[in-house]
C-alpha cells in the first residue's frame, strides 16, 4: 500500500484538496463563522488564479520535490534518519513532528525578518479569512519556502512516506485552518488540544501587532504552546476582530497584480521581530 501511495503521489494530493477545498467551501456556507463583507467572486477567482502561478513555478523550478527527495535520499542513504536505528513507524510519526516543527519555525522566520515579511505579508492581507487564505501565498515565498523544505528533507533523509503524509497533513490543515467555519465552543476547545482550528489560527490574521505574532503552528498547536506564542483567543473578539494588515486595506489590493507587487510597496509594517505587549 506504502508503494501504491507514493507511486499515485500527485493523485492522492490532488484529490485530497479538491476534497477538502470543497468541502470547507460548502461548510463556510452552511454554518459561517464569520459575515463576509468582500464578495466572494473578488477574492476566490485571485486568490485561486495564485495558486495556478505558485504550483506552474515550483514544477519549473525544481527538478524533485518533497517526496521525491526522500525517495533519493532513501536510496542514497542521506540523512539523520538513515544512520539510526528505529522501527519504522517510529520513523513516521518522528519525521512528520520534526518537519512539522521546522515549517512552525520557517513560519516565525518569514515574521521575524524583514525582507521576508515583505513576501510573507501578502498572505496577511487578504482582508477576509476563509478557505481561500490558506492558499494564498506570494511565488517568491512560495518558491523559498520549497528550497528550505527540500534542505530540511535531505538533511533528515525522513521516510517517503511520512514526507507524503506530512504534505497532505499541511496542505489540508492550512485549507482547515483558515476556513470560515463554526465549530461548538466545547469541540474547538478539545480539537485545538490536537489541531490549529480556525478559531485559534485566525487570531494569527489580527491587525494587531501582537496577535499577528502568535499562533504560527499550521498543523499541531504544540509549538506554540511550548514556545510561548499562543493567544487563545482575540482581544476583539472573533466577530468583530479586524483582519490584515494596516497597509492594504481596499479591495483593489486583493486583485492579482496588485498582490504580486505588493512586496515592494511601502516599508515592512509594524515591527515584525518583536511582538508589542498585550
Amino acid at each position: 500500500m506504502t508503494q501504491s501511495l507514493l507511486q499515485n503521489e500527485p493523485t492522492v494530493r490532488l484529490a485530497v484538496f479538491f476534497g477538502l477545498l470543497i468541502a470547507m467551501a460548502v461548510w463556510e456556507v452552511i454554518a459561517p463563522r464569520r459575515r463576509m463583507e468582500i464578495p466572494r467572486f473578488i477574492r476566490w477567482s485571485n486568490n485561486l488564479a495564485l495558486v495556478v502561478i505558485d504550483t506552474m513555478l515550483v514544477r519549473l523550478a525544481f527538478p524533485t520535490l518533497a517526496v521525491g527527495l526522500a525517495v533519493i535520499a532513501q536510496d542514497k542513504g542521506w540523512g539523520l534518519f538513515q544512520i539510526v536505528t528505529l522501527p519504522g513507524w517510529v520513523k513516521v510519526v518522528l519525521a512528520i513532528l520534526v518537519l512539522d516543527l521546522a515549517i512552525y519555525l520557517q513560519h516565525v522566520m518569514f515574521h521575524a525578518v524583514p525582507g521576508l515579511w515583505r513576501l510573507h505579508r501578502m498572505h496577511h492581507a487578504d482582508l477576509e479569512f476563509d478557505v481561500t487564505t490558506g492558499l494564498r501565498f506570494h511565488p517568491v515565498e512560495i518558491l523559498a519556502s520549497m528550497a528550505i523544505k527540500l534542505g530540511v528533507v535531505a538533511a533528515l533523509g525522513p521516510p517517503a512516506i511520512a514526507v507524503l503524509l506530512f504534505e497532505v497533513l499541511l496542505n489540508g490543515t492550512s485549507l482547515f485552518n483558515h476556513a470560515n467555519i463554526r465549530l461548538p465552543g466545547r469541540v474547538d476547545a478539545v480539537l485545538r488540544l490536537f489541531l490549529v482550528t480556525p478559531d485559534m489560527h485566525r487570531v494569527h490574521h489580527s491587525i494587531y501587532r501582537d496577535e499577528t505574532n502568535s499562533n504560527f503552528g499550521f498543523s499541531v498547536p504544540w509549538w506554540d504552546r511550548l514556545l510561548g506564542t499562543y493567544i487563545a483567543q482575540p482581544r476583539d473578539g472573533h466577530d468583530d476582530m479586524v483582519i490584515g494588515i494596516e497597509q492594504f486595506r481596499t479591495p483593489r489590493d486583493l486583485w492579482l497584480d496588485k498582490m504580486l507587487i505588493q512586496p515592494v510597496i511601502g516599508p515592512a509594517s509594524g515591527d515584525p521581530v518583536k511582538p508589542a505587549p498585550r
